[in-house]
């Protein structure tokens, strides 16, 4: 049926992708910024059967239990196809064969919203977080090939900085130690361990952008390009998080100065320049609620400072609006309560 067979090769020395696998996870893991998530003495690992998956799992257990680490494999059962269940349960047992300390099955359901991609997804993140103690790490198999897929999604989308920086190494408890290494080099670590990986039939299927864009869009930019498309793309999107990171900081020192209480005060915002005004508008108002901001909602509220002509509120998804009065902003929710 597809699903991923162990015939795990233990004896003798691991092959170049194997190593090159367990390089990156243990560069990943000696940074002494990540130090403080693996207090816990665990470390988890999303298993879905997949080459890139199955890669990480036995790389996170070799330098896991060199470190005194546990490493547990999470498997979510999605109930998206026939054999789901099965291909669950052998995932886990590949991983254990591979020399994780443990595998569990998180069954979910897959409610309707946003689009089957979308639905799978907030599932399989809500099954992972639960599975671990707050503090911990779930490790994610995410490599170069699919931040280029997410850079260029978030290009088509001009969805904004945020979005074409892609995804970060480190985003509690997410961690994603091979975003360095291409899709290939998991692949080929496979073949060295004696594993067959699962073949997710959705990875195929034309119906979903992103399967689009890696066999159709990328080859042909490599083809007309030159070749390294996604390598370029995914130090683009390195360059942009370092930006964004020093933006978001600005931001921060501008919202202190501008707080006053629930509010935030004017004549502290207007200097700033509009794209640092709406780094801050931005956390203020998800702290206050607002849900699924989006670039014309952020300038809609900038406007109540930039383009101000005693214009009224501006509603925002999470059912709340933003509005400005005696010379600050507040947020006040439906029934017409300010904000606290």
């Amino acid at each position: 049926m597809g699903a991923p067979r162990a015939r795990p090769v233990m004896g003798g020395d691991p092959g170049p992708a194997v190593v090159r696998v367990r390089r990156a996870v243990r560069e990943f893991l000696a940074d002494p910024r990540r130090s403080a998530y693996l207090d816990q003495g665990e470390l988890g690992v999303a298993v879905s059967g997949g080459a890139d998956s199955l890669a990480l799992a036995e790389a996170a257990a070799y330098t896991g239990h060199r470190m005194g680490l546990r490493v547990r494999a999470l498997v979510v059962d999605h109930g998206l196809q026939r054999d789901s269940a099965e291909v669950a349960a052998t995932a886990a047992e590949t991983a254990r064969g591979l020399g994780v300390d443990h595998a569990e099955v998180h069954p979910v359901r897959v409610r309707d919203g946003g689009g089957p991609e979308a639905a799978a997804r907030k599932a399989r993140y809500r099954a992972l977080r639960a599975a671990l103690p707050a503090g911990g790490l779930v490790l994610l198999g995410h490599t170069r090939d699919d931040q280029a897929e997410t850079v260029l999604l978030g290009l088509g989308r001009g969805s904004g900085p945020r979005s074409v920086a892609g995804m970060r190494p480190l985003d509690p408890p997410w961690a994603r130690p091979l975003l360095d290494l291409p899709r290939s080099v998991t692949r080929a670590a496979c073949v060295e361990l004696g594993v067959r990986p699962w073949a997710d039939p959705h990875n195929d299927d034309p119906r979903y952008t992103r399967v689009r864009l890696r066999a159709e869009v990328l080859p042909l930019l490599e083809e007309v390009l030159g070749g390294g498309v996604a390598a370029a793309l995914s130090r683009t999107a390195a360059q942009l998080r370092e930006d964004s990171a020093a933006l978001d900081r600005f931001a921060e020192e501008l919202l202190e100065r501008a707080c006053r209480g629930a509010e935030l005060e004017v004549a502290e915002l207007s200097p700033a320049p509009a794209a640092l005004r709406r780094r801050a508008l931005r956390t203020w108002l998800l702290e206050a609620g607002a849900r699924e901001l989006t670039d014309a909602h952020l300038r809609a509220v900038d406007a109540l400072i930039g383009d101000w002509r005693g214009q009224g509120g501006v509603w925002l998804p999470g059912g709340i609006e933003a509005g400005r009065r005696h010379g600050r902003l507040r947020v006040d929710s439906p029934s017409g309560s300010k904000h606290h």
